[in-house]
């Protein structure tokens, strides 16, 4: 249980007094499940559009392109609609965040995990039957609305759940379990591809069993303390602080609680409060996290691994067993990341994780460019490099930018405008992860190996702005991190005004 391990060396995490509760660990295990769903609708679509049966039965231009010898190596896959198969559970997403924002305040983060599973199981289910290619994107866009729900309530219940010394390590396991349904994809796949003619409706229909157990598990799982409080429930919001902290003496949590909901009640405008000059710093970091999340090009690797690997030479059992490898190195990575978040603190861990993602991309850039022309097959040694390449750098996204990306806006954003906030996490990560999955094929085709070289300059300027623009949010509790943190940093505290409180001024406001 790696989030006790963490907690030993946060002497200075909190001054409030906390357990790791059975009961945390629990509910926060169930709600991470919505990550395994999440995990698994990106490793499930790579694999198959790799699948003969699935792109004759409804994609036989791909088919015929991808058995055509002289076919361009780069270009094979290069479909808008087999690309959209993918894209459009991210484009549904966008919109079901909003959405989601609202039902998390209104009716609180655990009715929106339950709709959340609802949501997987229908598209699960749409999935698996679908015997066009209209049924299979209404499958898909709903599973977009499971992840739109369930990506912007999950990461705000573990936060909001878990003592400040712990949190680190247990929001990671949203994103551990985001890998380990990459990983059990990527196994099932490998498993159905031998299954004709309908291995790919076993894998589409294998989603159902992690929304089931999401279904079923939300129902036991407990509201947070501070969405009661947050709707008027403070007697059942104090009782279940005293439950998830094991501990009694729990007043000062309490009255922070109730200080952060009395600010939040008045501000009935929360998107409108966020748009000011106080609330810039959060919203600016939360979206730059989400642009270089996907600016990294890991939904390259997670999306189209088995056509990243046959497009380099690998045969369609060598590049589904290659996608298995590199879905094993992400979960064991992610592990690390529970291990040290709460120890190494989160700038340096991205620091780190950059620098090793752009050596290993601009290896990979020069090994593709100089071994893998239009109509060739690649050496089989330098396949190998590739692959071990891939290796490097998805471990060092798996422990930083992977799960980070998700933990600091869960964390940073004062209760007022903690919904509106989280939604410009989700719905950002989700338009650029549509962005990329709808367009990297075509990429692909036009940039050949020159795509690694584009996401590597971005990976160098996230290394820059990871050093200079992120304060540390390291074992702050999470309704003082405006104080704590971002009032501390050298470039964002010129954005609170403290004579007026840290609310900024009409003036400020405009600037």
């Amino acid at each position: 249980m790696p989030a006790v391990v963490m907690a030993e060396s946060g002497g200075d995490a909190s001054d409030f007094p906390a357990k790791l509760t059975k009961q945390v660990f629990i509910c926060s295990l169930i709600a991470a499940f919505g990550g395994l769903m999440f995990g698994y609708d990106i490793g499930i679509s790579g694999g198959v559009t790799s699948m003969d049966d699935f792109l004759t039965e409804f994609f036989p231009v791909v088919y015929a392109k991808k058995h055509h010898v002289k076919e361009n190596n780069y270009c094979k896959y290069d479909n808008q609609f087999l690309q959209l198969f993918t894209s459009s559970l991210y484009l549904a997403a966008i919109l079901a965040s909003f959405f989601a924002s609202i039902t998390c305040k209104k009716f609180g983060r655990k009715l929106t995990i339950q709709a959340a599973s609802v949501f997987f199981v229908m598209g699960s289910i749409l999935n698996t039957i679908a015997k066009d290619l209209g049924m299979l994107i209404a499958g898909r866009i709903c599973l977009g609305a499971g992840v739109g729900f369930g990506n912007q309530a999950v990461p705000l219940f573990i936060s909001e759940i878990a003592p400040a010394r712990y949190r680190g390590g247990l929001n990671i396991c949203f994103q551990l379990l985001i890998t380990v349904g990459i990983l059990l994809a990527n196994m099932i796949n490998y498993g159905t591809s031998r299954l004709h003619p309908y291995g790919w409706r076993v894998s589409l229909g294998g989603a159902a069993v992690p929304a089931l157990i999401l279904l079923i598990g939300s129902f036991a799982i407990t509201e947070t303390p501070t969405s009661l409080v947050e709707r008027g429930k403070n007697e059942e919001g104090l009782r279940t602080l005293r439950k998830i902290r094991g501990v009694e003496n729990v007043e000062k949590e309490y009255e922070a609680i109730l200080h952060a909901t009395e600010l939040a009640s008045k501000e009935k405008h929360s998107y409108k409060k966020l748009m000011q000059r106080s609330s810039r710093p959060q919203l600016y970091v939360t979206i730059m996290l989400q642009v270089f999340q996907q600016f990294t090009g890991i939904n390259v690797i997670m999306f189209y691994a088995p056509v990243l690997f046959q497009t380099m030479g690998f045969g369609s059992d060598a590049s589904l067993l290659s996608a298995v490898v590199t879905g094993g190195i992400n979960v064991l990575s992610t592990l690390v990341a529970n291990f040290i978040v709460d120890r190494v603190g989160r700038k340096k861990l991205l620091i780190e994780a950059a620098v090793q993602m752009f050596i290993a991309q601009s290896i990979m850039g020069v090994v593709l460019s100089t071994q893998l022309k239009a109509t060739n097959t690649m050496p089989d040694r330098y396949a190998m490099i590739v692959l071990i390449l891939v290796c490097i750098f998805v471990s060092g996204f798996a422990w930083s930018w992977g799960p980070l990306g998700w933990l600091i806006p869960s964390e940073i954003f004062p209760l007022e405008v903690r919904n509106a906030g989280f939604f410009f996490a989700v719905s950002t990560n989700m338009l650029f992860t549509f962005l990329i999955a709808q367009a990297f094929l075509t990429m692909l085709c036009h940039l050949k190996s020159g795509i690694f070289f584009f996401f590597a300059a971005w990976v160098f300027v996230m290394f820059c702005f990871a050093i200079f623009l992120l304060p540390e949010t390291k074992g702050i509790p999470i309704d003082e991190m405006k104080d704590r943190a971002w009032k501390k940093h050298w470039y964002w505290k010129k954005y609170f005004d403290e004579d007026n409180n840290g609310k900024g001024n009409e003036k400020g406001d405009l600037q």
